[in-house]
Order: structure tokens, then sequence, then C-alpha cells
């Protein structure tokens, strides 16, 4: 997934396949758009928010400082939080510039309560990201699709279900 500001690429490398959508505005307008207008789940969205304290927060109903973790290599602060649908846990780089190392997400609401786990590698913000980063490499012979062509996301993928489960 690649964004520049006015259009949002996703390429499915495995599958040779891109959509676009034009997009125009900030990431918080962006994610609004895809979970308002194109009703796609955005998991770990809430971190790239302009706020993402504002964001995440909220809802909030208990927090534990779990102590010190190595992720990576990284000495990380990990700290784990409690909501009425979701429990999270981050892992924050410790130093000067902190920055996320892995989020976690727990969907207490969901049969089994999957978990999305995002490992981040290479956080850079500012004056460190290239321009040319957001720049899609859409592959020769990659064939595009519409928004709604795009297949439905679903919170437990199809081979976790037992067969004939809805």
């Amino acid at each position: 997934m690649v964004f520049d500001g006015k259009t949002l690429s996703l390429l499915g490398k495995n599958a040779n396949l891109y959509a676009q959508v034009d997009a125009p505005g900030t990431i918080d307008h962006l994610v609004d758009e895809l979970r308002d207008k194109y009703h796609r789940p955005v998991p770990a969205a809430d971190l790239l928010m302009s706020d993402p304290y504002k964001e995440l927060m909220p809802q909030v109903t208990d927090v534990k400082d779990v102590g010190s973790g190595v992720i990576r290599g990284i000495e990380c602060d990990h700290l784990a939080f409690r909501t009425k649908e979701v429990d999270w846990q981050i892992w924050i780089a410790q130093g000067a510039q902190p920055y996320p190392c892995r989020y976690v997400i727990t969907s207490k609401k969901v049969r089994g309560s999957p978990e999305y786990t995002l490992d981040i590698r290479a956080w850079k913000a500012g004056g460190e990201v290239a321009s040319d980063a957001f720049k899609p490499e859409i592959p020769p012979g990659a064939r595009k699709l519409t928004p709604g062509q795009i297949p439905d996301l679903d919170d437990i993928p199809g081979i976790f279900k037992a067969k004939g489960a809805k």
C-alpha cells in the first residue's frame, strides 16, 4: 500500500493485481475514506494518524506497564491497554527518539479473539523519508482492479474457519 497524498495504490504482488483510488488529503482523511466509504478495515491506522493519542486513548479502561522487552535487538517499553472491544499492546523504542516497534491488537468481540501483529521496521519520520518512497512500483503486466473488485477482507481468513461455518 502506498499513499502519496493524492492517490492510494494497493498492490497484490503474488496475484499481480493492483488498484488505485483517488483520495486527496491527509492520512486522517484517507483512513476515514477507507473505513466509511469503502468499508475496509484499517488495523493499526491509529498509529499513523496526526494525533494517535486522541485516536487510541478515549476507549481505554485499563493500562499496564509490562516492563522492558527487546524487539529485533531494540530495547523497548512494553505497554498493554484494555478497551471494551479490543485489547492492544505496544512496544516503544527507548532512547532520545522513541518510535513504535511492535503493535498487537486482540479483537475480543470476534470468535477466537484473533490478533493482528505489526512489526515495524526502519521507522522514519519527516525529512528522513525520501520523497520517492511514495511512488508505487506497479510491475509490467499487472492487472488493474476497480475498488469494487477488491475481495472483501474478513476478520478471520477462510482457512481458519470450520467447513460450512459462516
